[in-house]
């Protein structure tokens, strides 16, 4: 078997590709409510409808992708070529999703639905294509997950960003003005992630070609995917996960502008010393003869900031505990744990008051080291259930299985970001109002506490019906290493 071991310049190339896309993902899972509602002007209600149907109709054609993909043959090969192609689409329709054309209220609501659909087919056939492209970049098992390893940090960073640095910028770059902020921001975002999946294109390569003979219909493929049924428990356990981060993630800015108290908010950040630490900054860059770092003075966006920049830090801490533990006491279980002492993190929150500020965020902190470990567990397990479909059927479709997976996870990002907008809509909430009504207010703080706990912990349960336990690993690892020896010889 030739080489197949990766330089660091084509991992972190192909890292580059998630950097670019999650810039993109995490804006519309934690903002395309608050976007839709409070920025472009549109009705919470019909928003939400936009979302679902919107996301939906980007979910049936990732399956369709994949099939495409999997059938794609150039002298590029199956997937780098879909980055290639949908680069630049990829960057202008991000943009137009996030502009604000001077519509009527019809018309506002035709320009956010075609340019959300486009957003999200063209999601699917860049994202579908890079996320198979990771298992024919090399078979060499230790080299994928030194790639993952890349890939994780590149996501983490770019969740770093939306979450922590997204708001600051609008308001920095539209000098109040969320609309031209909103605008700004994303064409950065947008001419950034071209430049990234181009180098994604340039810097990796297929090595892993199937044989003729182990390609099959489309019926079998679907037929294959039909008797999986840990493919189906990763289905279902995708769609709760990501239905989960969509609304818990887009109603905590709800969260922080409606229900806690602002002078709480502020004093706590004088307290912990962050506005001492941004004027020393600003104090440092001047001194050095440059601008002045200009964070939004109003507390709610700063704290929400914070909110999230400290959650994605015991993240990123808690995927260097993820492969020791999974590695010890199995994938299966390590996720189930986690998942749900994630889920206790949030069901605290509905306890808080307004005021619990310091209690807020210690538990955003454990929540977020919690979650942390279950990430890469995640898309491990996923390309578990690939390799359990080639152990069973003897046959190997890496993109249709990736494909559903991706799938799962639009529909759980549509029904999340479909029901921020719909409980919204359903409890009075009114954009821009400065005060909310009572019943919007519970919405709210049901929807970041016991609605996301709730769903944690019904993935949790279902993961009982997972078969592919810590020794099944083993078996199918080495009966399938058995098998690939066995033909090369």
């Amino acid at each position: 078997m030739m080489n197949q071991k990766l330089s660091a310049s084509e991992k972190i190339g192909y890292s580059l590709g998630d950097l670019a896309a999650n810039l993109i993902f995490q804006t519309l899972m934690t903002f395309l409510a608050f976007f839709y509602t409070d920025v472009y002007g549109i009705p919470a209600g019909k928003a939400s409808v936009i979302i679902f149907i919107g996301g939906v109709a980007g979910a049936f054609f990732n399956i369709l992708m994949g099939i495409i993909a999997d059938r794609t043959n150039t002298r590029w090969g199956k997937f780098r070529p879909w980055i290639l192609w949908t680069s630049v689409p990829f960057g202008i329709i991000a943009l137009l999703a996030f502009s604000t054309p001077a519509f009527g209220p019809t018309g506002k609501l035709i320009y956010a639905f075609s340019t959300y659909v486009l957003l999200v087919i063209i999601y699917s056939a860049n994202n579908l294509p890079y996320a198979a492209l990771s298992g024919v970049i090399t078979g060499d098992m230790k080299e994928r997950n030194s790639l993952s390893a890349y890939r994780f940090v590149a996501v983490m960073i770019a969740q770093f960003i939306i979450q922590a640095l997204l708001l600051p910028l609008v308001l920095i770059l539209g000098n109040g003005d969320q609309q031209e902020g909103f605008r700004k921001t994303m064409l950065i975002f947008s001419c950034t992630g071209i430049v990234f999946f181009l180098i994604t294109f340039l810097t990796t390569k297929e090595r892993i070609v199937p044989e003729k003979e182990q390609q099959q219909s489309i019926q079998q493929d679907l037929k294959d995917l039909g008797r999986n049924r840990p493919w189906t428990i990763m289905l279902l356990l995708t769609i709760l996960v990501f239905v989960t981060l969509a609304l818990k993630g887009g109603m905590y800015i709800y969260y922080f502008k409606y229900f806690l108290e602002p002078e709480s908010l502020s004093t706590f950040l004088r307290t912990i010393g962050f506005n001492g630490f941004i004027n020393g900054l600003n104090q440092l860059l001047l001194g050095l003869g440059l601008t002045s770092f200009h964070w939004p003075e109003d507390s709610p966006t700063s704290a929400f900031s914070l909110f999230n920049a400290g959650g994605i830090i015991m993240m990123i801490l808690g995927i260097f505990f993820s492969k020791l533990l999974a590695d010890k006491f199995g994938k299966r279980n390590i996720f189930g744990i986690f998942l749900v002492l994630s889920a206790i993190c949030l069901l605290m929150f509905v306890f808080y008051s307004k005021t619990s500020i310091a209690l807020v965020f210690t538990t955003q902190l454990l929540h977020g080291f919690f979650y942390g470990i279950t990430i890469p567990l995640l898309w491990a397990m996923i390309a578990d259930v690939a390799d359990f479909s080639e152990w069973k059927n003897h046959r190997r479709a890496t993109a249709i299985i990736f494909s559903a997976m991706i799938f799962g996870l639009k529909i759980g990002l549509s029904l999340g970001g479909s029901l921020v907008a719909g409980i919204l809509s359903s409890n009075g909430y009114v954009a821009e109002a400065p005060t909310q009504e009572p019943a919007a207010i519970r919405g709210i703080l049901l929807s970041i506490s016991i609605y996301p706990g709730l769903i944690f912990i019904a993935g949790a349960f279902l993961l009982f019906l997972y078969e592919i336990d810590k020794p099944m690993e083993g078996r199918i690892e080495q009966e399938l290493a058995q098998r690939r020896k066995s033909i090369n010889f």
